[in-house]
């Protein structure tokens, strides 16, 4: 079965839905303040939600529990870090330019060293599209009583073999850049993570999302929540985690653009997500701002959405190797080995001026000379994200010999002298 035409029939008609755009955003956990400065945008929630049935609404005040705490994470990250790096053969005049490096307290020797996991790779390759697992305790929906949600207590047959079917058809036909796991006794839970599609400024990213599967499923479509860590990188992906999307009947939509019991599919859930939320001009998914396409304000306000968008990816990124969901702990681990070069080489174009998106696989840049145009305020923040990626890439394997080697290079005049105590 060819996905593509299969998901393209629903994605034709399609409508992804708008949403807020937070201009105004502060992290102290990377003490970026790229949106800090005057608002780019003024995205109104006035928007009506038509058809949006009560059962399938989100309060934002609801899911404030389910964001990151930066200090909790900043404390464990830095506390363990500079031990993971002891074995890694980082060059010396490299350590001390990091700020876990300059903080680590000598107590933290004590700790048992880490090391890069040999494994990683080969786990990363055995790693199934499709599989069952057992652990659900930290999927959103794996408690639905707290989420306001109904309770699938006694599943009808009919029930239980449409989700059979829902298997049948993921395990058979998801695309490469889309994996999923089912758990053997919830047959009302789902998690996928899709993987960023090339051109677009969520490249190389991956993005999590946690399904549930309500007693009257089909006649409903399934519950997705997006696992944001509290960062809000597209219109139709809400911090909380709502997914706005008319085919989940979160947004308004006519005819084929809805749920349909009869023939729509999780499968075409993801890949409409995939195609028409994570695409390379996420400011246009804005209803509001879809007529400013192809205008030169439009564009403009759209290049500057990308890179801030970017920051949030990369951050995503972050976030995800510091807090892998479960059951996919190696899977994270093996993509950021295997793409972490990739991801920094397009993060030195952009920091040379490059288009946010421009790049296509491999780090190959794929744009005019004359189109370089990523802003003043977007490099001061992606330079500082730059040095926690390249860490996290190199504790996880990647091929960062070559920044490495840099950073080393400019050492001397840039930072000082290393002190590091090495046993």
């Amino acid at each position: 079965m060819d996905w593509a035409k299969h998901g393209k029939s629903s994605l034709v008609h399609e409508t992804p839905g708008p949403s807020t755009y937070a201009s105004k955003f502060a992290n102290p956990w990377v003490d970026l303040k790229m949106f800090q400065d005057d608002a780019v945008y003024t995205y109104s929630d006035d928007y009506p939600y038509e058809g949006f049935d009560e059962d399938y609404a989100y309060d934002e005040d609801e899911y404030e529990d389910d964001s990151y705490d930066a200090s909790l994470v900043e404390s464990e990250y830095n506390y363990s870090l500079s031990s993971k790096f002891d074995n890694l053969g980082i060059p010396p005049c490299v350590e001390p330019s990091l700020p876990w490096m300059q903080k680590a307290e000598i107590a933290n020797k004590s700790k048992p060293t880490k090391i890069v996991d040999a494994k990683i790779e080969e786990k990363y390759k055995a790693f199934k599209q499709f599989d069952t697992v057992d652990d659900h305790s930290d999927h959103y929906y794996s408690k639905p009583e707290l989420r306001n949600v109904q309770v699938v207590k006694k599943p009808s047959k009919d029930w239980a073999k449409c989700i059979q079917h829902e298997w049948k058809v993921l395990r058979k036909d998801l695309p490469d850049t889309i994996f999923v796991r089912a758990y053997e006794d919830r047959m009302d839970l789902l998690r996928a993570v899709i993987m960023g599609p090339a051109g677009t400024p969520y490249h190389d990213g991956l993005f999590f999302f946690d399904i549930y599967f309500p007693p009257q499923y089909p006649n409903v479509p399934p519950m997705v929540n997006y696992r944001a860590g509290g960062l809000r990188l597209n219109p139709n992906l809400y911090a909380c985690g709502k997914v706005c999307l008319s085919l989940l009947n979160t947004w308004t939509g006519s005819g084929c653009e809805k749920w349909n019991p009869s023939n729509s599919t999780m499968l075409q859930v993801l890949v409409s997500i995939q195609a028409l939320v994570l695409n390379a001009k996420p400011y246009f998914n804005e209803p509001g701002y879809a007529m400013q396409a192809n205008t030169a304000h439009g564009e403009k306000k759209s290049l500057t959405y990308n890179e801030d968008t970017f920051l949030l990816s990369c951050r995503t990124m972050l976030y995800s190797l510091r807090n892998p969901p479960k059951n996919f702990e190696d899977f994270v681990a093996g993509h950021f080995r295997k793409y972490g070069h990739n991801i920094l080489v397009a993060c030195r174009a952009y920091l040379e001026g490059a288009q946010v998106g421009c790049l296509a696989g491999d780090g190959v840049q794929d744009v005019d000379e004359g189109d370089k145009s990523c802003s003043v305020r977007f490099k001061q923040s992606l330079k500082r994200l730059f040095e926690e990626l390249l860490m996290e890439f190199t504790a996880k394997g990647a091929d960062c010999d070559k920044f490495l080697n840099e950073k080393a290079g400019a050492g001397p005049s840039t930072v000082a002298a290393d002190t590091t105590l090495r046993l």
